[in-house]
């Protein structure tokens, strides 16, 4: 590796190595002959029906509870846009992921950012929020290897939130497209399978499982609020792209995703691993929750390094990263968010010594 080449903590998304090219290639050459009429046809705007029947079945719902997107940021977006009118009170975890914040912005509401601990968002400032007179429409959670911060919510603080939402008549967003990609600890269960009052909507994607060129996320929620957003996609779309859905149908119920899931997550194990080593090794003083799975890492560093300064000194020594403040309201100017999907394991150690002199050459400054 020469001294030149950028090294980038800076994109979540998997490295080409861990991207299963050869099954999706069978994938694509079975969807054809299996369905050429549905993968050349305009389809429904709900989605590829195999697919939708296979995501129902994963989840434990009726196949009328799923509509299949572009994307799991395409499930957010229709979300938002159905949910969430101008002057709407949001909660959102702080840190939260930059392009929730924006769209939720752009949709004119009213943000409440709620502290996130290490064991996830935290219950008890939420309740205050609530007791205060707060009501918000939508409470937005990323609950397992939180984006930015890499946390889980524990399975206490899902019943917690699960009770608080029935309690004062909210909705909560799972946003879960990191649930698959575990490689430390017990998986829980998603707040969908423990709703019995019908507070939550799920989002999940297989961008990160299969991979993110596909395009393919989904939405499952309460029949008629299904019902509802499939006909704004009808008038946005007609509908979503069944070639990829097809494709992305094959290689799950030909179990190809299984193995897929178990080579990611290994591998994303293995670098989540050496970054944090090399963290310790290098900038002792940095502050952080190693994750249990996912994509990401966050860094607490000391009050003198501004990454406003940090940033570009890091580009200047070749290694990106994402600056903090980018998923936060407000603060965030000593943090950084460290992506160790796309880094191969012999570019971890060096990115992390580069950030390091980056560090020091911008401490106190």
């Amino acid at each position: 590796m020469t001294a030149a080449q950028l090294i980038s903590f800076a994109r979540g998304a998997p490295s080409l190595d861990i991207v299963d090219i050869e099954g999706l290639k069978a994938a694509a050459v079975r969807a054809f002959d299996a369905d050429p009429a549905g993968v050349t046809a305009y389809g429904t705007s709900v989605g590829y029906p195999p697919l939708r029947e296979w995501i129902a079945a994963k989840h434990g719902v009726r196949p009328e509870q799923v509509l299949v997107t572009n994307g799991s940021l395409q499930a957010d977006a229709f979300l938002f846009d159905h949910l969430v009118s101008a002057g709407d009170q949001v909660v959102v975890e702080r840190p939260t992921y930059d392009r929730t914040l924006l769209n939720l912005q752009r949709q004119g509401s009213e943000l409440h950012a709620v502290s996130i601990q290490p064991d996830g968002l935290d219950t008890a400032e939420l309740r205050k929020l609530l007791e205060s007179g707060v009501r918000p429409k939508l409470a937005h959670i990323i609950p397992n290897y939180q984006n930015p911060a890499g946390v889980t919510l524990s399975l206490e603080k899902r019943h917690e939130l699960l009770d608080l939402a029935a309690e004062y008549g909210f909705t909560i967003f799972e946003d879960d497209p990191y649930a698959d990609i575990r490689f430390r600890g017990e998986p829980l269960p998603s707040m969908l399978s423990l709703d019995t009052r019908g507070v939550v909507v799920h989002a999940s994607s297989f961008t990160k499982t299969v991979c993110p060129g596909v395009r393919v996320g989904y939405l499952v929620g309460p029949e008629q609020l299904i019902a509802d957003i499939a006909k704004r996609a009808t008038n946005l779309y007609i509908s979503p792209g069944m070639v990829s859905e097809a494709i992305v149908h094959q290689f799950c119920v030909s179990g190809d995703i299984e193995r897929s899931i178990r080579t990611v997550s290994a591998a994303l194990g293995e670098r989540a691993r050496l970054l944090a080593e090399s963290l310790r090794r290098h900038i002792p003083e940095a502050r952080f929750v190693e994750p249990d799975g996912g994509y990401f890492l966050w860094v607490e560093l000391p009050s003198d390094v501004h990454v406003d300064r940090l940033a570009p000194a890091a580009a200047e020594r070749g290694v990106a990263v994402v600056k903090g403040s980018d998923f936060l309201l407000e603060g965030g100017h000593h943090s950084i968010r460290l992506a160790f999907s796309a880094v191969t394991v012999d570019q971890v150690d060096e990115g992390v010594r580069r950030l390091a002199e980056a560090v020091e050459a911008v401490r106190g400054r």
